[in-house]
Parts: structure tokens; C-alpha cells; sequence
């Protein structure tokens, strides 16, 4: 007979180990665990220390929250333990956040952190310390589907988190557990009431977590001073409209404090980075149909063998709903086209698959975008060939993982 974990032992025969942040989610996770009789470790994971982060409102991993988790896990009477993991964060998350955005593109650090240090650092730590399971308060579902399991967007939509666990390996999802995939958030704060938790009423972590005042550009001209070098805006149409002060102080999409006035509204289409100039024009020249990825991530019921094409469900952002879309692998590349198209995607962002638009739809995975297409100008430039004047970036595409 199985446990509620979908392992066939006794809950207190289960070791478990809790990524514990300090947040209300985590903390409710290790309270359900602890309630449920199973063998529960709380691990939280000191990931920087950039001073007014630590007391700033919506962070997380840093100071008050380590405080936070501890008297959590002395409040449940279950072991807790503080791993330092601030130069791995540096190197795996921090590090490449900053030169994806000196490389004109714009990072999901979130996505970083559970691919390397959550989901690979502190999984291996979990099985040091004996655990069956690693159980995290991230709002998704899996399901033990034959020998493996399947990845699921949760009850409560409005949190869902399956975009940011596109990454997640099969392996590691075998090994990972998600109890709060089936609870809403109302339920989850009214249970660390019931436990007795001081978090109870917490605000949720929010923004990029290591950016003290919400300033990325500060970070990144801290660790890459070479980063806030001035350039050229240029319109599609070959026009020099002004000069800026770095690219990393735009992203894609960008209708404000571009820096110019022209008498029309003008959006950043692109940077283009090696030149330090940054495109504009007016707003369809946004629209994108075709997206080129690399690093993809493959979790659906039959593995990917070479070429193929299949329908699937995209969403580019992780607050929009999944579209249709056509997914193609062509000599180990990957193509997605998004049939109703999408406006502002930026090379950096992440672009996951899901089986189907409903809100229970599986997780296939996903990839990091390297291009994206434009449509909708007439005499659009073509941003992949060095010779347009007015951009010169080469993309470089990395085969598919299944």
C-alpha cells in the first residue's frame, strides 16, 4: 500500500526533507509532513546577503528568512539545518543573470535557481541526508504515472509555477513532491494558522529575489561595470534617434524612458548587444510567430527521436495562458510556432509546452528562447544577418535534450 507520497512504506519509514525559504508555503509544507507522521528535515539554503535585502519585504533566502524557517521547524519540533550555498547562487544564478543581460537578452533567474541550485545542489544534499523525497511548497502537481511521474499545473491557477519548473529533469522529478499542487492559497494560510505558525500572515516573495531595491541595472553594473557602456537607439529604419546609457536598462517590449521623442509611440523590438544598440519601432514590429530555442527540456510520455513535429500548448510568459502552438525538431534543433502569434518575446525568456490549454494540462517541458522572429513590418530587418546595418548578432543553437 502506498503512502500519500506514492512510496510503499509507512509515512514513518519516509524520510523527507523540506526546502524550507521561510515563506508560508514552504513552512505549511513541513507542517503537513510533520502532521502526516513522516520522518521530516527542514533544509534552508542561504543563498546571498546583499544587506538591505534581508529586511526588504518580499525577499527570500536571505536573513530574516533563515530566522523565519528556523523558528518554523522549532515551532513543528523537526531537525532544521542552514546549508551556505552563496557562491554556487553567485556562479549558477547571479553570475548569468548579469551576462544574459549584457547579451541583449532578458534572464528568469527563478527558472536558474531551481535548474542548478534547488533542484540539482540541494537534491543531492537531500539524498546525503538519507531522504526518500525532497518536498518544496511550489504550486504544481505530479503524479506517478508508470515507473516515472508527470509534471501538472496546479488547482489554484493564480499561482500556478509550472512555467518556472519547464527545467525540472525526469529524474529529479521522480524524486521531487509537491503537496501544495491541490490547495489554494486561502487553504495553505489558514492551515499555518492551524499549525501555529508565525509565517501564517507572511507576505509572499515577489520580484527577483537578490535585487535589494528592485533595480536589476544596479546589480548587474555592479558585478559587469562594462555593461553600462553607451550606444546608439535606432529606428528599423536605419534611423539614429539618440544614444543611451547601457543596454542592460532596456528589455523587449519596453514602451518607457526608451530616451527619445519622436512624435510616435516607439517600443524596444530589440538589442543588439555587440554594438550596443538598441532597435525601435513602432508596435508591430513586436509580433512574433516563430521562436528558436536551445537547452530544450523534454517530460512528455514518449521521448523525443529526431525530427519530428507535434501540436502543443506555449505560454512565453508566466502569467499568460497556454496558446497553440507547433513544436519541430529539425537535425536536433527546435522550432516553435505560435499560431496566434505573441508580441514583445525576448530572447532569454523561457517558452514551455503544456498537452492542452485546460487548467489541469500537463507539463512536456519546455526551452530557453535564442531568436524570435518578427512579422508584421513590411520591410522588417532580418536581425540574423550580420549585414543589416542596424543589428549584428549571430545565434548559436544547442541540440535538444530528451
Amino acid at each position: 500500500m502506498l503512502n500519500s507520497l506514492d512510496l510503499p512504506r509507512a509515512p514513518k519509514d519516509t524520510r523527507v526533507v523540506v526546502a524550507m525559504s521561510g515563506g508560508v508555503d514552504s513552512s505549511v509544507v513541513a507542517g503537513l509532513m510533520q502532521r502526516e507522521g513522516y520522518d521530516v528535515i527542514g533544509v534552508t539554503l542561504q543563498l546571498y546577503d546583499h544587506g538591505a535585502a534581508v529586511h526588504r519585504a518580499g525577499s527570500c533566502c536571505a536573513g530574516q528568512d533563515i530566522h523565519d524557517a528556523r523558528r518554523v521547524a522549532e515551532r513543528l519540533g523537526i531537525p532544521h539545518y542552514v546549508l551556505d550555498y552563496e557562491r554556487r547562487f553567485k556562479e549558477a544564478v547571479i553570475d548569468r543573470f548579469a551576462d544574459s543581460y549584457m547579451n541583449g537578452e532578458t534572464p528568469v533567474p527563478c527558472v536558474a535557481c531551481n535548474q542548478t541550485v534547488k533542484f540539482s545542489d540541494l537534491l543531492e544534499t537531500a539524498r546525503t541526508l538519507g531522504a526518500d523525497v525532497l518536498a518544496t511548497g511550489h504550486y504544481v502537481r505530479s503524479e506517478q504515472e508508470g515507473a516515472h511521474r508527470a509534471l501538472y499545473r496546479p488547482v489554484d491557477l493564480d499561482r500556478d509555477q509550472s512555467y518556472f519548473l519547464f527545467a525540472t529533469t525526469q529524474a529529479q522529478l521522480d524524486f521531487l513532491r509537491f503537496p501544495l499542487g491541490g490547495m489554494s492559497k486561502p487553504a495553505v494560510r489558514a492551515l499555518a494558522h492551524e499549525f501555529g505558525l508565525s509565517v501564517a500572515d507572511k507576505q509572499d516573495s515577489q520580484d527577483i529575489c537578490f535585487v535589494p531595491n528592485g533595480k536589476y541595472s544596479d546589480v548587474i553594473r555592479k558585478l559587469r561595470p562594462e555593461a553600462a557602456e553607451p550606444g546608439e537607439i535606432v529606428h528599423v529604419d536605419g534611423r539614429v534617434l539618440g544614444r543611451h546609457d547601457g543596454i542592460i536598462h532596456y528589455t523587449i517590449g519596453q514602451r518607457r524612458g526608451i530616451g527619445v521623442a519622436t512624435g510616435e509611440p516607439l517600443y524596444v523590438v530589440h538589442l543588439d548587444a555587440p554594438n550596443r544598440r538598441v532597435l525601435v519601432g513602432p508596435r508591430e514590429a513586436l509580433a512574433t510567430r516563430t521562436l528558436e530555442l536551445r537547452d530544450v527540456n523534454w517530460l512528455g510520455r514518449e521521448p523525443l527521436a529526431g525530427d519530428m513535429s507535434c501540436d502543443v500548448f506555449a505560454k512565453v510568459r508566466s502569467t499568460r495562458p497556454p496558446t497553440p502552438a507547433r513544436l519541430t525538431i529539425e537535425d536536433g534543433q527546435a522550432r516553435v510556432d505560435l499560431t496566434d502569434g505573441e508580441t514583445g518575446v525576448a530572447p532569454g525568456q523561457a517558452c514551455v509546452f503544456f498537452d492542452s490549454d485546460s487548467p489541469g494540462a500537463r507539463v512536456l517541458g519546455g526551452g530557453w528562447i535564442s531568436r524570435a522572429r518578427p512579422v508584421g513590418l513590411s520591410a522588417a530587418p532580418d536581425f540574423s544577418r550580420a549585414e543589416v546595418r542596424t543589428h549584428a548578432v549571430a545565434v548559436t543553437a544547442t541540440p535538444v535534450r530528451g
